[in-house]
């Protein structure tokens, strides 16, 4: 017997959305989050043979829509990588809300449309600009975002103690200048900055004890941004994002955008409502704006308002032989 997916191929400032439309089985879960286990632990193989070779590559993206359970959702979705399943996806937020007023999942109204995602980490509100019938760029509001942790130390090998901040933006993420550990992300091999943010993220899971005040399976670090030391408010800060092991988001980082603000307004380096831009390793933009103050639990939090664009690179229907013994996937 012969397994099919299909999907919808698209990127976000060169980061890959694999959206997964058909084909997946069925889920007997009643939660999101009861999906994402039920997805890991019966249906990985299929995450496997959609991300890694031959059908896919070590930096793949995927999005798989599942039913929604939130009474305001429109669509629910599960995040896929090449090590497992996200909590919040930027890029990918913002590629589904354009596909989902281009496939009439949500009714196409001029000048905006409003798609309401559920994901992993709670509700998303994404506007989707629509000129002459035409989606184009995707402005979102994420979850509560919040600093965890300012000048948190956690020992290297490499560099000795090194001091992150750590930020919420429906993930965890360990951030800091390169300039700090000798590196350059506009100028330094890319190598060398995948290793660095890798073994700080490792650094920072195994050194650090996270809490999110709302649900415990959230409470760990995703990856490292490396910054330039910029803020984002006059000029276009660059960072770089390693995340699932060694993976690099191709785009400015949807999420890491969202703690990266919250980060900041933490600081007082960036009043809330200032708009900033971040840039990616593909020259992309994303812009970012606290639009409001919130509370998460006993934090102090920020509502981050992020935007960018998506475009679509194509459409499969993949197909998995029973007699390929390399039908699901492989890593090298």
């Amino acid at each position: 017997m012969t397994i099919t997916l299909r999907t919808i191929d698209m990127h976000t400032g060169g980061e890959p959305t694999r959206i997964i439309v058909e084909g997946w089985p069925a889920f007997t879960a009643p939660t999101l989050l009861g999906k994402r286990r039920e997805a890991r632990e019966q249906h990985d193989h299929l995450r496997r043979a959609l991300m890694h070779e031959p059908r896919g590559h070590a930096d793949m993206y995927g999005a798989l829509l599942v039913p929604p359970d939130h009474r305001d959702a429109d669509l629910a979705v599960l995040f896929l990588h090449n090590e497992g399943y996200s909590t919040m996806c930027g890029h990918a937020t913002i590629a589904l809300a354009r596909w989902a007023v281009d496939s009439r999942r949500v009714p196409r109204q001029e000048p905006e449309t409003t798609v309401r995602l559920q994901c992993p980490c709670g509700l998303v509100t994404a506007h989707v600009a629509v000129t002459n019938g035409r989606a184009g760029r995707v402005r979102f509001e994420s979850v509560p975002a919040f600093a965890f942790a300012l000048d948190a130390i956690v020992p290297t090998e490499t560099w000795g103690p090194v001091a992150v901040d750590i930020g919420y933006g429906g993930a965890f993420y360990a951030f800091l200048d390169a300039a700090a550990i000798g590196l350059d992300v506009r100028r330094s091999p890319l190598a060398a900055l995948v290793d660095a943010g890798a073994t700080i993220a490792e650094a920072a899971q195994r050194t650090l004890r996270l809490e999110h005040p709302e649900d415990p399976e959230l409470a760990f670090v995703y990856g490292t941004i490396l910054t330039d030391g910029g803020t984002g408010a006059t000029s276009p800060s660059r960072n770089i994002c390693v995340f699932a092991g060694r993976q690099v988001d191709r785009s400015p980082t949807g999420s890491g955008v969202t703690a990266r603000i919250a980060l900041q307004i933490a600081r007082r380096q960036t009043p809330p409502g200032e708009t900033c831009t971040y840039e990616s390793i593909t020259g992309a933009h994303f812009t970012g704006r606290a639009v409001r103050e919130t509370s998460v639990a006993a934090r102090k939090g920020v509502i981050v308002e992020v935007a960018g664009e998506a475009h679509y690179t194509g459409e499969s229907l993949f197909r998995f032989e029973a007699d390929d013994p390399l039908r699901w996937g492989f890593r090298l």
